[in-house]
């Protein structure tokens, strides 16, 4: 269930309201985790895995009623930013929400002492001069002004001093949303409810990440990725998938003993519970593509030092996205550092009975998924699959249905979606996690995102959808199940 989707009056999810009844309803329901996609800031596409800064809180999922509680808003100013869009509209937020955030910020004491703390751990300054700097050029980094682009100290130290109000406006957004988030996970983890996060391999390519650490990526002299990174043709796209992420240049990692990537594994094991890595094949291999090329077709193989990274942390928190083109690489980097990886049930279906999905095949050290956000619903799988296709998948699910002992007639797409939870819960993962719009049995217009597309992370629930029939439904499988 991402942040973004929890219901929400202001437009999107936030860390508000939605986000606390969301934990209550996982509660009652017998849930132990809540996985969430990156709170990071995002970008491009308005998707999670192309941030400004992979360090950065989402301003959008700051609660304004509780900046309205701080006495920094008023009720009219939170009534103005009511949106009864069923889907999100990022456009609208990018044009009302940062303004309602400054009225905010000029309410706000600077002098607090909290706040001048965070401003002197000095966490976020590159964060906020990158972020004044954006706003100054409408451009990325890399077509800034040299002294900018380049990040010239005296002409920083400058730009900073000239510009105090701008730098402390965007400490402020990552003060509040840390605070604010902060607070919402202790009560998650109060109510017995860990929360999962997830960790992109990449960065994007006009981020505070690439911009203070351009020697630890491909790039050419003026900043641009040579290679960027994505997958060959897979079971999302034909013709590959091309992110445009610059990748990492790895000698460099090494030679720095990969001190980056322990802070960035660190930051995010601090403010989640559990860490997936997204792409952990990339860990192992990744394919890099020339910064030109129109699709992900024409790539190479690359090698990444994936154990020595692993090794500069603590991995008993770190689950591995293991999906896409695995081979005995990634299958040696799993069995060497332990981690549980991914299992997808939507993925079982139409091969032989040696599918890695397939439930005999799942093993205790995984999480087992009916679908992840790339997927469609189970709803909308069923639905587009075609004749054929669906009959193989029945023949397959009786077969499934058979091998964990559980006894139930097949009766239509809706009890087709029943048992596919069934059979996650019933396999021998150890973690089984269901995206709610597959405990409500919702269709495609609740797919999150479509590999390879734009439009996506659009989705937002309702109160109504947190129903005590849902919650009932999976409180009775977790104890059927004995989950």
């Amino acid at each position: 269930m991402p942040i973004s989707a929890l219901p929400c009056k202001y437009g999107i999810g936030s860390l508000g309201e939605g986000a606390y009844r969301f934990v209550d309803f996982l509660r009652i329901s017998g849930q132990k985790y809540w996985q969430v996609l990156p709170l990071v800031q995002t970008g491009y596409g308005d998707s999670p895995y192309q941030s400004v800064s992979d360090a950065s809180g989402n301003p959008y999922f700051i609660d304004v009623e509780e900046l309205h509680k701080d006495g920094l808003l008023t009720k009219r100013e939170l009534q103005e930013e009511i949106e009864k869009s069923p889907r999100i509209d990022y456009g609208r937020l990018y044009e009302t929400r940062y303004p309602l955030l400054r009225k905010a910020f000029s309410r706000f004491d600077v002098e607090n002492a909290e706040f001048v703390k965070w401003c002197k751990s000095g966490k976020y300054t590159d964060y906020a001069c990158f972020m004044a700097l954006k706003q100054k050029y409408n451009a990325p980094f890399y077509e800034w002004p040299e002294e900018f682009k380049f990040r010239d100290a005296p002409a920083l130290k400058q730009y900073i001093k000239e510009n105090k109000n701008e730098i402390l406006f965007w400490q402020f957004l990552q003060f509040e949303f840390y605070r604010q988030w902060k607070k919402l996970k202790t009560y998650a983890n109060s109510k017995g409810i860990k929360i999962i996060g997830d960790l992109p391999l990449y960065v994007s390519a006009d981020s505070v990440d690439v911009w203070t650490n351009p020697s630890l990526f491909m790039l050419d002299a003026e900043l641009h990725p040579q290679k960027v990174a994505g997958v060959p043709p897979d079971y999302f796209c034909q013709d590959g998938q091309l992110w445009g992420n610059p990748v990492y240049d790895y000698r460099a990692h090494s030679q720095e003993g990969y001190v980056w990537w322990q802070s960035r594994l660190k930051h995010a094991l601090t403010n989640f519970d559990y860490v997936r890595i997204d792409h952990f094949r990339g860990l192992d291999r990744f394919w890099a593509i020339d910064a030109t090329a129109p699709n992900a077709r024409d790539g190479e193989w690359m090698p990444a030092p994936g154990e020595d990274i692993l090794s500069t942390v603590d991995t008993s928190a770190i689950i591995a996205e293991d999906l896409g083109t695995i081979d005995d690489g990634v299958r040696a980097l799993l069995a060497k550092t332990g981690l549980p990886n991914m299992k997808v049930l939507q993925f079982a279906f139409g091969g032989d009975n040696t599918n890695p999905y397939l439930p005999w095949n799942v093993d205790e050290n995984s999480v087992f998924y009916t679908g992840t956000h790339d997927n469609d619903t189970v709803l909308g799988f069923l639905e587009s699959a075609s004749p054929s296709f669906r009959a193989t998948i029945l023949d397959q699910l009786n077969d499934c249905l058979n091998y964990l002992d559980i006894h139930k007639e097949i009766k239509g797409k809706y009890a087709m979606v029943d048992l596919f939870i069934d059979v996650v819960y019933a396999s021998r993962a150890n973690v089984a996690i269901i995206p709610l719009h597959d405990v409500l049995a919702l269709y495609s217009e609740y797919r999150i995102n479509t590999p390879g597309t734009i439009g996506n992370w659009q989705v937002r629930y309702t109160k109504r959808a947190l129903t005590d029939t849902a919650a009932a439904l999976l409180k009775r499988k977790v104890r059927r199940f004995e989950r």
